[in-house]
């Protein structure tokens, strides 16, 4: 017995060294880090369990049957971050590319199925070539059947995608079925064609970053939530963003003990936001006011600027942040916003989440590239999606909240328990100067000096329909407030929502607009 124990500790550290040395200062030489050692910087010290590191591939052909290292070059496993479980799978670039055959998928549908078993997290570690091209269909195959585990899994448990090197073809559309995608720059690419063959089909020539780089998605494309210089700062974003989401949807997200006075005031609105609507501020510096310790975890932070979604704190407990950015497009809604906010409100939703949503919006962005590029589908996604949700849900209205993008900014009219405006509020259909260029367009035109005739109408309307007590008193608004009292308003309130119950009508499932 003592014999065959040391065999196995044998092989157990070779496989733990991984293939061979020159692999390995090849995985460096790149500026990236092994397999195990990503593993280590994200899971709690010592408590990594791995599972099947015997596996090897049963293929022939191709010389692979003289080529069946152990783990067939992903390392699948559970271990815990910060005390909780959470399951991990990763691809070792020194073997094999990191290309996923038959073993390979097979370990990853076990690991997938044990975390959905469990309740707990999955992390990817993406650092693969694509389909082993050596199995042919059956390499195909694997990738269905994590996609498939990846859509029984939305929802139920958090995903996460962590691209740690090139993610090529049907790689990709694993980390895009999943919660939040992590990317690092120049290390990691992700496309469905790489620039050969973008070359050979439109004659366009791009490098790798420049066709699916971190920055790339993180600014343009939108896939990449989050975007990092090196992996250690990566891994241990990751790790903050686990301490912020429950284990599964039957849970609560932790809360965390506040040194931070819950009924703190926040003099500093005070002069943060100015009264005049057509100044521009920071919504940052609002939400810094407001949140424990001015600590937040800002998604997409830039791609669609126009609006701000983030995880935070309030009394120690998890919330989700929805905010107009007067820094970016005056804070209008377009299709890019809508879908960054629309996704970030069903995120929250699954994970029982609540959501306070910051109000200063002109409206939809007018143009014909937005009508044409289907605006009104892509705005329908955000008002289905605060439709849809059952988590408590407050509105607050710092200044302007115009038209339809009031509606779809979680009014109460779509659902939201709970709205409070500041004394600076403007609730209507449009702006005063809009509205009075409609409603008194004939005594405008027809008076003997046009332009004070609008000025006095523009007042008039000001005073009949846009008075920050307007909404209130027909209880569309449930309370002006002071906003150095924002902090604990939204606390108390949040605390009477938290055994808030509601069910939606019986069905397989909704239909959203896409």
């Amino acid at each position: 017995m003592r014999s065959a124990v040391e065999e196995l500790t044998s092989l157990k550290r070779e496989i733990t060294e991984g293939p061979d040395a020159a692999a390995t200062r090849r995985q460096r030489d790149k500026g990236k880090l092994t397999v195990r050692e990503r593993i280590a910087l994200l899971l709690d010290e010592g408590s990594f369990h791995e599972v099947e590191p015997l596996r090897r591939h049963r293929a022939q052909g191709f010389g692979l049957e003289r080529r069946r290292p152990h783990t067939d070059g992903v390392v699948t496993g559970w271990g815990t971050v910060e005390g909780r479980t959470v399951f991990v799978y990763a691809h070792d670039f020194r073997i094999f590319g990191g290309a996923l055959g038959e073993a390979h998928a097979e370990k990853i549908h076990k690991i997938m199925d044990m975390a959905i078993a469990a309740g707990a997290p999955l992390v990817s570690l993406n650092d693969g070539a694509g389909a082993r091209i050596q199995e042919g269909v059956t390499a195909l195959a694997g990738y269905g059947g994590i996609f498939t585990r990846n859509t029984r899994a939305s929802g139920v448990i958090p995903q996460i995608s962590v691209m740690l090197g090139p993610c090529a073809g049907g790689a990709a559309y694993s980390p895009a079925l999943t919660d939040f995608v992590f990317m690092v720059r120049d290390t990691s690419q992700m496309f469905i064609t790489g620039p050969d063959v973008v070359k050979a089909v439109t004659g366009e020539e791009i490098s790798q970053n420049g066709l699916g780089g971190a920055d790339v998605h993180a600014e343009t494309s939108g896939v990449c939530h989050f975007a990092y210089d090196d992996e250690e700062t990566c891994l241990a974003e990751v790790r903050y963003l686990l301490s912020l989401l429950p284990q599964n949807n039957r849970e609560r997200p932790p809360a965390a003990p506040s040194g931070d006075p819950a009924d703190r005031r926040c003099e500093e609105l005070l002069d943060l936001v100015p009264a005049d609507g057509n100044r521009p501020y920071d919504m940052r510096r609002v939400i810094e006011s407001l949140v424990d310790d001015g600590d937040y975890l800002e998604v997409h932070e830039r791609w669609a600027t126009n609006v701000l979604v983030a995880l935070a704190r309030l009394d120690g407990q998890v919330v989700g942040i929805v905010a107009n950015q007067p820094q970016s497009l005056a804070g209008v809604l377009d299709i890019n916003a809508s879908e960054k906010a629309a996704r970030f409100v069903q995120m929250c939703d699954a994970f029982n989440i609540p959501i306070v949503t910051l109000l200063d919006v002109p409206g939809f962005l007018p143009g014909v590239d937005q009508e044409h590029g289907g605006i009104i589908r892509h705005g329908a996604k955000l008002l289905y999606a605060y439709c849809n949700a059952t988590v408590p849900r407050i509105q607050l209205i710092l200044r302007k909240a115009y038209g339809g993008a009031y509606i779809v900014m979680d009014s109460r009219s779509v659902g939201a328990d709970l709205s409070y405006a500041w004394p600076t509020n403007e609730i209507a259909v449009m702006g005063a100067e809009g509205a009075a260029n409609v409603i008194f367009r004939r005594q405008i035109a027809g008076a003997d000096d046009p332009e004070a005739m609008r000025a006095r109408m523009v007042k008039e309307y000001k005073a009949e329909l846009m008075h920050p007590y307007y909404a209130a008193e027909r209880g569309l608004v449930d309370d002006v407030i002071d906003p150095a009292e924002t902090r604990q308003v939204l606390i108390r309130s949040l605390h009477m929502l938290r055994t808030k119950h509601a069910d939606l009508p019986s069905r397989k499932h909704g239909n959203p607009p896409q």
